[in-house]
């Protein structure tokens, strides 16, 4: 997997938790399991599974969108 690659990914996972972070501050401890459900722990951790909210156009708010409302159906089943 290339440099850019990699990057490019952490950057779709940073820009996730962030705006959950951000969105959601006052839910935080359920944004933090959350977050670890999307991408594991320890030796499992995963960041490659943010790329499921994105898509080949690579908009960030399609994303976001997509994001919230994941989370929004994962808080209220």
């Amino acid at each position: 997997m290339s440099l850019g690659t990699k990057n490019r990914q952490a950057r779709t996972a940073e820009l996730c938790k962030q705006r959950l972070r951000e969105k959601h501050w006052d839910e935080i401890t359920l944004v933090e399991d959350y977050i670890r459900e999307i991408e594991g722990t320890g030796r499992r951790k995963d960041i490659t599974r943010w790329g499921q909210f994105t898509d080949a156009k690579g908009v960030y708010a399609d994303m976001l969108e997509r994001l919230d409302h994941h989370f929004e159906s994962w808080l209220n089943p």
